[in-house]
């Protein structure tokens, strides 16, 4: 069986961290050739290429599974340096997560707050849509994940958080001048509110209503905060999905009214993290979903 030697694997990395192999040389303290040489010994050994020598150098497939490893064995490394007594008293240990904006504007920090303190977890979110979430899991980029996703990443455990909810809504003298018809003959031309050129899920509720056919309108507003969209829709810029938590108290107060009461759309999410024995990763997991079940619908 082929070992894959440790230093080779952290130079990898390094690499990857550090964007060239100039600056991997820097953060290892060695020279740069040393770097070059560690990583075409790995890429010999793996029978496979690792980098595409951009810039910034960036991992190919097989250099993401590798990457994965990397980060896998110094978070497992952490832990039992933590176990063992050798950390330093100023340590930390950072935890990253991948988390789409509309769980993190609501009921995911909240949940942050339920992890023993005595951890001294340092937390590192990155914030993407719940659709692309895994696929920062997949480059090793983060330890896990908040997803739309149900089918585990390779290497990673997932188990189901519960639905978020999201209605169709709009300022109401907004529906009096854009929506005067028949919804699936006035929404498609209407302003709308997205989130990015990411967000599908306006055009996938125009699509749905119409049973098919184009998205909604070209005439579009993109907003990517999850409180900075529910005021664009608030505000009057356009329609938009709004997430059910957010929206509640808009509708109670008259700001926004619904659009399409009976056909509310309900994403899945699922929390996906590396199978490590960690207790770091553990108490995070633990704290997710407990949080999740109070603030999500049952799934």
């Amino acid at each position: 069986m082929t070992e894959l030697p440790l230093d080779q694997v952290r130079t990898l990395l390094a690499v990857v961290d550090e964007g060239t192999f100039e600056a991997a040389a820097a953060a290892l303290h060695v020279t740069p050739s040393a770097v070059s040489q560690r990583v075409k010994a790995l890429e010999q050994r793996t029978g496979r290429i690792l980098l595409m020598r951009t810039k910034p150098v960036r991992p190919t497939e097989s250099g993401e599974v590798v990457v994965r490893l990397a980060r896998q064995l110094a978070r497992l490394e952490r832990d039992a340096r933590a176990e063992l007594g050798l950390s330093g008293a100023g340590d930390a240990t950072r935890v990253s997560v991948a988390v789409n904006a509309d769980s993190l504007a609501t009921w995911f920090l909240p949940a942050l707050t339920g992890v023993p303190e005595e951890l001294r977890l340092c937390f590192e979110l990155r914030r993407e849509d719940q659709d692309h979430t895994a696929a920062l899991l997949r480059e090793g980029l983060v330890m896990a994940a908040v997803t739309s996703s149900s089918v585990p990443v390779p290497g990673c455990s997932v188990r189901a958080l519960g639905i978020m909810r999201y209605v169709a809504a709009a300022r109401p003298d907004f529906a009096e001048r854009h929506l005067d018809g028949p919804l699936p003959e006035t929404l498609p031309h209407a302003p709308v509110v997205v989130f990015d050129r990411r967000d599908d899920l306006q055009d996938a509720f125009v699509r749905r209503l119409r049973r098919g056919g184009g998205g909604a309108s070209a005439v579009r507003h993109f907003v990517p905060t999850s409180d900075g969209f529910a005021e664009a829709v608030a505000a009057g810029l356009g329609w938009g999905l709004v997430p059910e938590t957010q929206a509640d108290p808009l509708l109670a107060s008259g700001r926004l009214v619904h659009l399409a009461p009976d056909r509310t759309v309900d994403v899945p999410l699922y929390w996906q993290q590396w199978k490590l024995d960690s207790p770091a990763l553990a108490a995070v997991a633990r704290a997710v979903t407990e949080a999740a079940a109070r603030a999500l619908r049952p799934a």
